[in-house]
């Protein structure tokens, strides 16, 4: 896919854009398919927003593609998931490292199939060098394990005589996170019209501005994303100040 040239680009663009992408099992119910149906075609929808972020010159996107909470589906649909999620990953990689797209995945990867570890594992590694856009994929992702988890190795230091308690700050604590060298997102994007986080990001998103759409996960392409970028672009971002003054 080549993005419209004669679309211009939003200014000033966000330099990372995390996605909760909803919505692909009412796509399948809507039109009385199965609900992996959804999860096929919402696979067209993120080629088509990773190429055009790559293009458009965003920096970083991070998409939340199965939460700490997924599992609690059928067995089927969780087994189709990871199956989609596999079969994606090898299939994409050859032509995310010929756009120069960096590929990282985030979450509790632990917990994988040996077999879908191994293909994330290739495709970091062949991706690692390149300097474009910065694709991260949130896989067995929760906001709150993710905050556990640094609080954790936090304690652990602590217990061993290597940190003190006075040394713990937000800046310290967010070294700890999966992705420190990440840099918190300025855009969030949730589709299908849920006004939620959903336990995506919680300690990321902060000062991050909301955009949410109605529109599914697997009908939402490049003209979408553009739109929320301008959206972004319109907007005055105050991280908590009005005019000058730390607001209450």
């Amino acid at each position: 896919m080549t993005r419209n040239s004669k679309s211009p680009v939003p200014d000033p663009l966000p330099k990372h854009v995390a996605i909760i992408m909803d919505g692909n099992g009412r796509w399948a119910e809507a039109r009385e398919l199965p609900r992996l149906e959804g999860h096929r075609r919402g696979h067209l929808s993120v080629r088509a927003v990773v190429t055009a972020a790559a293009e458009i010159g965003i920096g970083a996107l991070t998409l939340y593609a199965f939460s700490s909470e997924n599992w609690r589906r059928s067995s089927d649909e969780v087994e189709g998931l990871m199956y989609i999620i596999e079969e994606a990953a090898r299939a994409e990689i050859i032509e995310l490292h010929r756009q120069h797209i960096r590929f990282r995945v985030t979450g509790r990867l632990s917990e994988l199939s040996d077999s879908l570890r191994a293909e994330l594992q290739r495709d970091m590694e062949m991706t690692a060098a390149n300097t474009g856009l910065t694709l991260n994929l949130a896989i067995n992702y929760g906001g709150r394990a993710e905050i556990t988890d640094a609080a954790r190795r936090i304690a652990e230091l602590a217990a061993l005589g290597e940190l003190r308690a006075d040394q713990v700050n937000e800046e310290l604590f967010s070294s700890f996170l999966y992705a420190p060298d990440l840099a918190d997102p300025d855009l969030l994007i949730r589709t299908a019209g849920e006004m939620r986080l959903s336990n995506f990001l919680l300690w990321q998103s902060a000062y991050c501005e909301l955009y949410v759409t109605p529109v599914l996960w697997p009908d939402f392409g490049e003209k979408e994303f553009v739109e929320a970028l301008e959206d972004y672009a319109r907007r005055e971002r105050r991280f908590g100040k009005v005019k000058g003054v730390i607001a209450d």
